[in-house]
C-alpha cells in the first residue's frame, strides 16, 4: 500500500500541533545573564570581584562572543556589573545603586502617566515612617549633616527658589539617610526627585510657604535629634499634609490636574 502524501495526511495532524502550541526558546544570552546573576546574588562572585573574561566565557559556554557581550550589557543594565571596554578591561561585580532605582521609578512614573495625586499619597505613606526610624537610628554624623542642610534651606528660602527647592528634596533624602534603611532610603530618593520636579509648579514656592516648611524642617530635627520617634512621627505628618494642600492650591491656580 502507498503511503499517503504531505497532502493526503489525516486532518487531524495539524490539530494536534495546534494543542502543543507555540514553543519559545530562550536567547542564549538571557540564559547566561540568568545564571550569572544567580552566582552573583547567591555571593559566588562578591562586589568588587571580576567576572571571567569574554575570552573564558566563550570557551566555557560555548556560546558566540556577541552572545556573552549581550549578557554582560544586560547585568550592567541591572547594575550588577561594571564593564570596561580595552586591552585591561573587563567586567566587575558592583551593588546596584540609588540612582539606578531613581531611574527605574522616574520611567515608570512618566511612562504609566502617574498622578501627582499618587506621588504626594505615596510620599504620605512613607515620610512619616522614615522620620520615625530616623528618630530611632540616626547618628550624630547624621544630625550634623541635616544641620548643615537646614541651614543652606533657611538662607535659600530668604529669595532663592530653585535652591530652596532642590534643598528641601536634599533635606528629604538626608531624613532617609538617617533612618538607616535602605529600601526606604532608595525609595524615598527617588520619590523625592519626582516630588523636586512637582514643586517647580508656578505659586507654589511662596514667601509664605518657604517660611512653613524651614520651620517645620526645625521642629521635625529637633524630634529626631532628641530621639523622639512618636513625635518625630507626627511633625512629618503635619509636614507632608501641608505640602499637598499648598501643591494642591498651586496646582489649581495654574491649572493643573492632580489626578
Amino acid at each position: 500500500m502507498t503511503p499517503p502524501t504531505i497532502d493526503e495526511a489525516p486532518a487531524h495532524e495539524p490539530a494536534m500541533l495546534d494543542d502543543i502550541g507555540t514553543i519559545k526558546v530562550p536567547k542564549s544570552c538571557d540564559v547566561l545573564a540568568d545564571r550569572l546573576q544567580k552566582q552573583i546574588l547567591s555571593g559566588a562572585y562578591p562586589p568588587g570581584s571580576s567576572l571571567p573574561t569574554e575570552r573564558e566565557m566563550v570557551a566555557g559556554t560555548g556560546l558566540s562572543r556577541g552572545s556573552v557581550r549581550e549578557a554582560l550589557r544586560i547585568l550592567e543594565a541591572q547594575g550588577l556589573v561594571e564593564t570596561k571596554a580595552g586591552r585591561y578591561g573587563g567586567s566587575v561585580v558592583s551593588r546596584p545603586t540609588d540612582a539606578l532605582l531613581a531611574s527605574h521609578i522616574n520611567l515608570f512614573a512618566k511612562g504609566r502617566s502617574v498622578s501627582l495625586s499618587s506621588l504626594v499619597e505615596a510620599r504620605q505613606a512613607l515620610e512619616p515612617m522614615v522620620a520615625y526610624l530616623a528618630a530611632h537610628n540616626r547618628t550624630d554624623e547624621d544630625i550634623k549633616a541635616l544641620k548643615l542642610i537646614s541651614a543652606r534651606l533657611d538662607e535659600a528660602a530668604l529669595s532663592d527658589v530653585p535652591r530652596f527647592l532642590e534643598e528641601n528634596a536634599n533635606w528629604h533624602s538626608a531624613i532617609a539617610v538617617a533612618s538607616h534603611n535602605d529600601l526606604l532610603r532608595a525609595f524615598t530618593g527617588s520619590i523625592s526627585g519626582l516630588m523636586l520636579e512637582a514643586s517647580r509648579i508656578e505659586n507654589f514656592a511662596s514667601p509664605d510657604v518657604r517660611t512653613l516648611v524651614s520651620q517645620a524642617h526645625r521642629r521635625i530635627l529637633e524630634a529626631i535629634e532628641a530621639q523622639d520617634a512618636d513625635a518625630a512621627r507626627r511633625r512629618a505628618e503635619r509636614d507632608v499634609q501641608a505640602y499637598a494642600t499648598h501643591l494642591e492650591a498651586a496646582a489649581k491656580a495654574s491649572g493643573r490636574d492632580m489626578a
